[in-house]
């Protein structure tokens, strides 16, 4: 199946209808896990789809978030990034790059007494650091620097 019908199921599923825009920017979201900014999934959008505006990107957007198709990202304050990786996982961000990497993250708060009674609906992990290629081209930087 590729990515275009299964993002049209994935909508069906929902109780969603599978309009264009839907379909494709899910369809993206699903083909490319590198947690884009709205203005990043117009700009990756518009080349295919010229009568697309950002405004329907947005409600778009909003629309799958509803029926929790897509995660909203704020893992930098400056930016809200998506993610059609709705599963418990979390995000490192890199400081130096910017790039965002996925990692597996199965929390179990059960035995955390301040939480006692509670009811956990959604948990975000969020890290932030330098990526290994980051810190490897640093350290290289470095030692050529001490080297001269």
């Amino acid at each position: 199946m590729n990515v275009l019908e299964k993002a049209r199921r994935m909508l069906k599923a929902k109780a969603v209808r599978p309009t264009m825009i839907r379909v494709r920017l899910l369809a993206y979201l699903l083909a490319h896990p590198v947690h884009p900014t709205a203005d990043q999934l117009y700009q990756a959008l518009l080349p295919g789809f010229p009568t697309l505006s950002k405004t329907s990107v947005y409600n778009t957007l909003d629309k799958l978030l509803e029926v929790k198709l897509v995660r909203l990202i704020t893992i930098d304050e400056k930016e809200t990034r998506y993610d059609a990786g709705t599963g418990v996982h979390g995000h490192f961000l890199c400081k130096h790059c910017s790039d965002i990497t996925d990692f597996a993250a199965n929390p179990d708060y059960t035995g955390c007494t301040e939480l006692s009674g509670y009811q956990i609906d959604d948990c975000n992990v969020y890290l932030t650091g330098i990526c290994k290629v980051c810190l490897q081209n640093i350290n290289k930087t470095q030692k050529e620097e001490k080297a001269v």
